[in-house]
């Protein structure tokens, strides 16, 4: 028999082993149901679909009520997000004293009460939401207290508690399995392809905090400027400190804005980190004053995992100058 046929009767040979091993070993796979089929999710923000998706797949059809660039803090549903929510057979919220959660989560149930509604943050210890430094921090909490007396009978188990968990993969580690579960009660039948989803979807975070922590290491100044006091739990994870120019969505005073001027002098800081969320034109006044630049920091990521690589190189790169 020539080189040729053998190779030939080779190749023919391994190409059936590998369809015999294949029928075998069938992967776990579900077939995507019809657009009509699908499970209609309802997420309070962007981070939180990515979540889902993650875990949900092809099964899940996912509505932001929060859209990009929107401040969660004031932003009302539309009429269009209601309708879907009438249909939706499950309301994923951030459960941790989201504003937008506080004044509307009442008139969304009120939509569509055979919905299943999943608190993410169930599990996570809370942190209070922190402030920069300065000695009208305190003046900032009086006026949270005071704006809490209008909403004592809303959803203030959380107040003055920092909303923003989804900045921690640690706490992310626990959104997703809370959104696991929930998807298993409304779709038993594919409780392994959520659990399959998330198992892999962990090992991805872990890889990611992994990422942050070797990333961050070793640098001597572990401090950072932002607009919004967001990152709050990641400071916290990874060792670091937030100074923030604005607080519960107020404008800072004059005083403030010099205030952060000499920190961020103190601490030799040449960045600003804003968040599409919120107007920049104070940002631009300290970013100037410290010979310094913007850098996007975005707060409701569409792509968590790729938001936080990034969100971590460029704090590497503030670190190190």
């Amino acid at each position: 028999m020539s080189k040729v046929k053998i190779t030939r009767s080779l190749l023919l040979t391994a190409l059936l082993v590998v369809s015999v091993l294949a029928m075998a070993c069938p992967r776990l796979v579900v077939e995507e149901p019809p657009a009509e089929e699908k499970i209609g999710v309802i997420v309070s923000i962007l981070p939180l679909a990515d979540f889902v998706e993650n875990i949900g797949g092809e099964r899940v059809a996912v509505t932001v009520m929060v859209p990009p660039g929107a401040d969660p803090h004031t932003f009302a549903p539309t009429p269009g997000q209601l309708l879907e929510v009438s249909k939706a057979k499950i309301f994923i919220k951030v459960g941790a004293g989201l504003k937008f959660e506080m004044v509307w989560m009442d008139k969304i149930i009120e939509q569509n009460r055979e919905m299943l509604v999943v608190d993410s943050s169930h599990g996570i210890e809370l942190m209070e939401m922190v402030a920069h430094d300065h000695h009208e921090e305190q003046e900032h909490k009086d006026e949270q207290h005071h704006e809490g007396k209008d909403h004592e009978e809303e959803h203030h188990d959380h107040y003055g508690m920092d909303p923003h968990i989804w900045f921690s993969p640690r706490n992310v580690m626990m959104m997703v399995q809370n959104i696991r579960d929930g998807l298993i009660k409304i779709d038993p039948e594919q409780a392994d392809f959520y659990i399959e989803n998330t198992e892999r979807y962990l090992q991805e975070l872990d890889a990611l905090d992994r990422y942050i922590r070797e990333r961050l290491d070793g640098f001597l100044n572990r401090y950072f400027l932002v607009y919004h006091p967001a990152f709050g739990y990641f400071a916290r994870d990874y060792n670091l400190t937030q100074l923030a120019i604005e607080h519960e969505g107020k404008e800072p005073t004059p005083k403030v804005i010099m205030d952060v001027i000499d920190l961020a002098a103190e601490y030799n800081l040449s960045y600003v980190f804003v968040s599409p969320q919120y107007p920049v034109r104070h940002a631009e006044v300290i970013a100037r004053a410290i010979n310094g630049q913007t850098a996007l920091m975005d707060e409701l990521p569409r792509y968590f995992i790729l938001s936080m690589r990034s969100m971590t190189d460029s704090l590497a790169r503030e670190m190190m100058e």
